[in-house]
């Protein structure tokens, strides 16, 4: 095949690409919910509510204009002044000037609608670049994740993480330790998108150094609290659940710094919980940290999870919610724990139907096997 064939094939051209975009069965339903990503991208709470309070009339011409504002406000200075200027030539449309005794009527709509095109290939050709390094900065982000479940004397582990955008700020990591101990890692950056996956790495980064040398769990969150703090962001703070599981023993050692209480299923079918007991790392200067201790028995289970899981929300406005995975953890008493991972998963998914996730879903699944 010739290279000018092969690059003909790669290209369907705008009208078979138009009407396969007509076939598909879910274009008005990615439209519907493409607009609500639009409605609350540009639209803060407060605005929002205050909408839903008027009537569907003064409702209309309010969004569009907020809509509009917000839309302004979000483009360059020259980018704005352009916008502005296609609008007003769009809106004049033709009109009529004499000179010197002639008379000239010609269209400005036209040159609205070009205006328009110029300022959509500016804002297109930002995301295009933008989307090349964001899909480098996943690449590396996999890379750091762990390639394989690992493996120990009388536990068995499972996890996933799954970022609402191409990269995200959930931090799930296995950490080797001395005496084939294994830590386990589930933190949150605050916020989502590169911001927080740069913020998560360094976490990370942090937590393989210092974890394997600190005495105990109390200096290993103050001692990554201390480098958040230094290097950290404005409003930039991260919730971490660490564990440290032990071959051979159902004692595990953990700090829960502001994170989710994960939930801990015993034998006898009752649910419990381990409330976080000191605030997020990087948010305060100085903070104690305690470590927690938690025996578990053969055939208990642990489940540790991000806020994505239990804030997901559906398009009614319903949130997943943490007593809903409570009430679940004992349908998962004798499933695997990648089985155990996959129900859980699933339930999410039929309750958001064809609603995306808004931030970062991550799950660790801990199991007591004798």
């Amino acid at each position: 095949m010739t290279p000018g064939a092969k690059e003909e094939k790669s290209d369907p051209g705008i009208g078979k690409a138009v009407f396969r975009d007509l076939r598909s069965a879910d274009l008005f339903r990615t439209l519907e919910r493409e607009f609500r990503e639009l409605y609350r991208f540009y639209l803060d709470s407060e605005t929002r509510e205050r909408l839903e309070k008027m009537g569907r009339l003064p409702r209309a011409f309010w969004l569009l204009g907020w809509l509009s504002k917000s839309l302004l406000l979000k483009l360059s200075p020259a980018r704005r002044l352009l916008l502005l200027l296609a609008t007003v030539l769009s809106i004049m449309g033709w009109t009529h000037l004499t000179l010197m005794g002639y008379s000239i009527s010609y269209d400005l709509r036209p040159w609205g609608c070009l205006l328009l095109l110029f300022i959509l290939m500016l804002e297109l050709k930002d995301k295009l670049l933008a989307k090349d390094e964001i899909q480098f900065a996943r690449q590396v982000q996999l890379a750091l994740m762990p390639e394989r479940q690992p493996s120990l004397d009388c536990w068995t582990v499972w996890s996933t993480s799954v970022p609402a955008n191409d990269v995200g700020g959930d931090l799930v990591d296995y950490i080797d330790l001395p005496s084939d101990r294994l830590g386990i890692v589930l933190g949150d950056v605050a916020g989502k998108g590169l911001g927080a996956a740069l913020l998560s790495a360094k976490l990370q980064a942090s937590l393989r150094a210092i974890g394997p040398e600190s005495a105990s769990l109390d200096e290993l969150g103050a001692r990554i609290n201390n480098i958040l703090n230094q290097d950290g962001l404005d409003n930039r703070y991260a919730t971490l659940f660490y564990a440290e599981l032990s071959p051979g023993s159902g004692h595990i050692r953990y700090l829960n710094a502001g994170h989710n209480p994960p939930f801990v299923l015993r034998g006898c079918g009752r649910v419990e919980d381990l409330p976080a007991s000191s605030f997020p790392l990087g948010m305060l200067p100085t903070v104690d940290y305690r470590e927690g201790i938690l025996d578990m028995e053969p055939g208990e289970l642990l489940l540790i999870y991000s806020d994505g899981l239990s804030e997901a929300t559906n398009q009614e406005g319903e949130e997943f919610s943490a007593q809903r995975i409570r009430n679940m953890m004992p349908e998962l008493n004798n499933e695997t724990v990648q089985r155990a991972g996959e129900i859980l998963l699933a339930d999410v998914r039929q309750f958001l139907q064809k609603e995306r996730p808004h931030d970062d879903l991550s799950v660790v699944l801990v199991r007591r096997e004798r």
